[in-house]
């Protein structure tokens, strides 16, 4: 029964597996199709691409890296949600599918070689508290495995599920204090024992009376808020399990 380490040293190779299958998916397209609307509200295809462009460049930033200059609003908003500060960078720099994408993947390329190259225990700003690599890593892996399917679908594909989702199952548990706390509740502790492809992973303490109990796929889609909880056969138990399925998140508010 597994628990993922946020620094596990596979999260860099899953994370570029899962930017690799996204790249893939994205080659070829026509314009039609980069202006297709996507599955995240008020964007289309090739404004997920660019956010992820966007995102990745700060993540070379953090680090101290060359990147191209931020987007025009991102101060001026900042007294915003991230959600709006981050949808004010991608209509500050809307531009064709094929420009965003060869951004995304330069951008993409250099963050990984810096999460890589970056020493393991030091933790390093980000959206809501410093992180270390490895658990950077595995937001970005999370962020682009759900903007993956916000893109997947409108175009007629099937992303199917792989044991990547692992690390972003790690994150939504790991998440969860920080979830509750948005919600104005103490974080009580949570146990969350998930299948995969009969495989069981299991976060949280054995003793907890909280838990949440169903299929890992529903479970992070959940928690990227790809999918409410009522419509999965997801099963809270305990005193707090169903607050935790409210409040389950894998981004920062």
């Amino acid at each position: 029964m597994p628990v993922v380490p946020s620094d596990a040293a596979e999260v860099f190779d899953d994370l570029e597996a899962e930017q690799d299958r996204l790249e893939a998916l994205l080659s070829g397209l026509d314009e039609r199709a980069w202006t297709t609307e996507s599955d995240a509200a008020g964007w289309s295809v090739a404004d997920v691409v660019l956010h992820l462009a966007q995102s990745e460049e700060l993540v070379v930033a953090t680090f101290g890296g060359p990147v191209e200059p931020r987007a025009a609003g991102v101060e001026a908003a900042a007294g915003s949600s991230m959600d709006e500060m981050m949808d004010a960078a991608v209509r500050a720099q809307r531009a064709p599918g094929p420009v965003v994408f060869e951004r995304w993947r330069q951008a993409r390329r250099q963050a990984l070689e810096a999460l890589r190259a970056a020493p393991p225990d030091t933790a390093v700003p980000w959206a809501a508290a410093p992180l270390r690599p490895g658990t950077l890593a595995t937001t970005r892996l999370a962020e682009h495995w759900a903007h993956g399917l916000d893109v997947a679908a409108p175009l007629g594909v099937t992303l199917e599920d792989t044991p990547r989702l692992r690390h972003v199952a790690w994150l939504a548990h790991r998440s969860l204090p920080y979830a509750f706390t948005l919600a104005g509740q103490e974080a009580p502790p949570v146990r969350c024992d998930l299948t995969f492809d009969g495989e069981h992973w299991v976060f949280g303490p054995e003793g907890a009376q909280s838990r949440i109990e169903g299929e890992a796929g529903e479970f992070c889609r959940v928690a990227a808020q790809r999918m409410p909880a009522g419509k999965t056969g997801l099963r809270a138990s305990g005193p707090h399990g169903a607050a935790a399925l409210a409040v389950l998140r894998t981004y920062a508010a």
